[in-house]
Order: structure tokens, then C-alpha cells, then sequence
């Protein structure tokens, strides 16, 4: 697996999420609190808005601790990712770049 494509499982996990959170036929903790709020549409779509902006932080920041570009708790260093076979993410250097283009820059939205 390449650095690419490690974050994009990210950014699929963070799409996910995303989407189940508003959805009223899928019962999640989060979603069940939102709909407790009984926002308006415009309160709902500001809400969307700050769970994405959430997500986009967390899933961001856990990447780049990953690639030791910040930290993890109090601990800044490179983690080496290796699959259960022991296979080590080609080009995790990468990490960083796409990592920056799918959460900051949001280039590759999923439809």
C-alpha cells in the first residue's frame, strides 16, 4: 500500500462518518444527540459543517503524528505502518502531502 492510499482510507473512514451521523435511519450515539437538539436546516447545516471540521482536525492530526510531523500526546516521532503481513507503506513520507490535499485542501471530495 502507498502513502496515497493509506490516506485514503482515512479520508473514506472521515467521508463515512460523516454521512451516518445525519442519516435518521442509522442509530448512532452522535446522531441521536444532534437529533435531540432539534435544529432548523440552516442550525443543521452549521452543525455539518463543525462535525466535518472535527473530523477533518482528528483524523489530520492523527496522519501527521503518524508521519511524526506532529505529535501524539506529548510525543512527537515517525511511526513505522506495517500490515499484518509485515509489509511496510511504500512511500510513507507521502503521508504529509496527501494527507494536506485530501483534509485541508479537500480536493477529492467523494460523491
Amino acid at each position: 500500500m502507498t502513502g496515497k492510499e493509506f490516506v485514503e482510507m482515512f479520508y473514506i473512514e472521515k467521508t463515512k462518518f460523516n454521512s451516518i451521523y445525519f442519516d435518521n435511519n442509522l442509530k448512532t450515539k452522535v446522531g441521536e444527540y444532534i437529533n435531540e437538539l432539534n435544529l432548523t436546516d440552516a442550525q443543521n447545516n452549521i452543525m455539518r459543517k463543525i462535525v466535518d471540521q472535527m473530523l477533518t482536525d482528528i483524523y489530520y492530526g492523527v496522519l501527521l503524528g503518524l508521519e511524526g510531523e506532529s505529535s501524539i500526546g506529548n510525543i512527537q516521532q515517525k511511526y513505522r505502518i506495517i500490515d499484518e503481513s509485515g509489509n511496510e507503506i511504500d512511500n510513507s513520507e507521502e503521508i504529509e502531502q496527501f494527507a494536506f490535499e485530501y483534509f485541508q485542501e479537500d480536493t477529492h471530495k467523494m460523491k
